[in-house]
């Protein structure tokens, strides 16, 4: 007989009582299933969030960051671009403007040089208004009548010596006239005028190379009063 336990040995299942088997109520959790349930360690797995939020900020920024670059590098290609085309053309013109005024000193010069030659020439030679005169004589049709042959008072001996046959044969006069430069003449006819004198040859000679440039009256020569015809 037993007083008031029962051994082991007889009992085949046991449990742990709890209050909460009167009501048909789930046994409560023990501590070692609880703590085996709990959940990973929050400042853990905060630490694991940041790290992650670190690594797509990484790859975020780095993705905006070579967009950025690039964008960066077409704008500045294109302002590179605008601004050395602007250089280059500014340098054109300032180039074709150099060379128009290079173009315009240089014929200046060609055409102050050549009138110092022409004036040596008339001076060293005074003869050749024998060849201008024959040319200006021939440049006459055959049919022109009344022609009169006008050169400077100092050229008539000159052109009367040189060219006097062609007078003739033309039936031309020749007059004096102290209103032309040495070395020019002008011969009036009835169908027509041929202007030989030196302005005129000059003006010529100057249009050739785009130049309008006049000529200009020796100044050292004394001037000489109009002879009277």
């Amino acid at each position: 007989m037993y007083a008031r336990f029962i051994p082991r040995e007889e009992l085949s299942s046991f449990a742990a009582w709890a209050p909460g088997d009167l009501s048909g109520a789930t046994p409560a959790t023990t501590p070692a299933s609880a703590a085996e349930e709990m959940p990973v360690d929050q400042a853990e797995q905060h630490a694991e969030q940041v790290r992650a939020a670190r690594q797509s900020g990484y790859q975020d920024g780095y993705r905006d960051g070579l967009v950025a670059l690039e964008g960066f590098k077409q704008s500045f290609a294109h302002q590179a671009t605008m601004q050395v085309g602007l250089l280059v053309k500014s340098i054109t013109g300032q180039l074709d403007a150099l060379q128009q005024e290079m173009a315009e000193a240089l014929a200046a010069t060609a055409l102050n040089l050549a009138r110092q030659i022409v004036r040596s020439e008339l001076s060293a030679d005074p003869h050749l208004v024998d060849a201008v005169a024959r040319e200006a004589l021939e440049t006459l049709m055959l049919s022109a009548s009344h022609i009169t042959l006008r050169v400077h008072p100092d050229d008539q001996p000159l052109v009367a010596e040189g060219a006097g046959e062609l007078l003739q044969a033309r039936g031309a006069r020749l007059i004096g006239d102290a209103t032309l430069t040495r070395g020019g003449c002008i011969v009036e006819s009835d169908i027509g005028l041929v202007d030989a004198s030196i302005e005129a040859r000059w003006r010529r000679a100057a249009a050739a190379i785009g130049r309008d440039d006049s000529w200009q009256p020796d100044r050292d020569a004394p001037a000489e009063p109009r002879a009277d015809t």
